[in-house]
């Protein structure tokens, strides 16, 4: 990747959190916090990594994606908005009666998404079923899931990996975002599931860390991904985060988990990431 490719990439991410918090703003609710965490994976995966159209986001062989912690749709949109998938002024209608963009996402209504999901777990055992359909196929799509790190208390997500791992589907990409919150609190307090490599290289995944702020890790852990394609080994990228990331009063805050900014919030939000793209165009 050169420098001006992180460097857009860098631009788009100021823009997706400038869209994140100004719909849910708009809506009076949502999820700021864990869409916030999961920004740079979700913009390097729409721009560098998928095989997808816009313009045919129904195409028989394109990539799928799986947002599993549906709870943070206000991201998802976002990327697809800003990917070109719907228009940006859309945003503004999140979670409004009528709108396509509802508090979770929803394939019958929204271009460019995959599977409806909401109810925490299941999304990543419709990734291993779309993943499981694409090798009988024999088809050359790729399936990625994202899960919270509170998600993966749930049981279903392990029968997944199992299943995943048996069926040898090199395919799929689970992308774990560790933000180390959740709704009521830290996860480690609630229910510690570490440590997740190990628990997941003995499900049979092939594990990478990544500091999931940074393009250039997130860069290397989809070459990773690559290069296990043929071994028939999911791959598991736990993505290092911090919640509210970009935001500095939403950072590490399990209070923003599914609170919408009031006026001043959202005023203060804006100046923040106004300075940060400004210091990106200046470098």
């Amino acid at each position: 990747m050169t420098q001006e490719e992180k460097r857009m990439l860098m631009l788009r991410a100021v823009t997706v959190r400038e869209d994140i918090l100004k719909s849910t703003h708009r809506a009076g609710s949502g999820h700021p916090g864990g869409s916030l965490s999961a920004v740079e994976y979700l913009v390097y995966l729409y721009e560098k990594e998928l095989h997808v159209d816009p313009k045919c986001p129904r195409m028989e062989d394109r990539d799928r994606f799986v947002l599993s912690k549906g709870h943070a749709a206000p991201v998802l949109y976002a990327v697809l908005a800003r990917r070109g998938f719907f228009p940006p002024e859309d945003l503004l209608t999140l979670r409004r009666f009528g709108s396509h963009l509802q508090g979770h996402p929803n394939l019958d209504d929204t271009p460019g998404v995959d599977m409806s999901t909401g109810s925490l777990g299941q999304g990543v055992s419709a990734a291993v079923g779309m993943a499981l359909g694409a090798k009988k196929k024999g088809s050359g799509a790729r399936v990625h899931v994202l899960l919270g790190d509170g998600e993966i208390e749930e049981g279903q997500v392990w029968e997944a990996a199992a299943f995943a791992a048996h069926h040898r589907l090199g395919n799929l990409c689970f992308a774990v975002d560790v933000n180390g919150l959740q709704l009521d609190g830290a996860t480690c307090a609630i229910e510690d599931m570490e440590p997740l490599d190990a628990k997941l290289d003995a499900f049979g995944c092939a594990v990478i860390h990544a500091d999931g702020h940074d393009f250039g890790e997130i860069a290397r852990a989809f070459s990773a991904f690559h290069e296990e394609l043929p071994t028939g080994k999911p791959t598991a990228v736990l993505l290092h985060t911090v919640k509210g990331k970009g935001v500095s009063f939403m950072e590490g805050n399990a209070a923003w988990h599914g609170k919408a900014p009031n006026d001043k919030e959202l005023a203060a939000a804006l100046a923040e990431l106004s300075a940060a793209r400004e210091k990106i165009e200046e470098a």
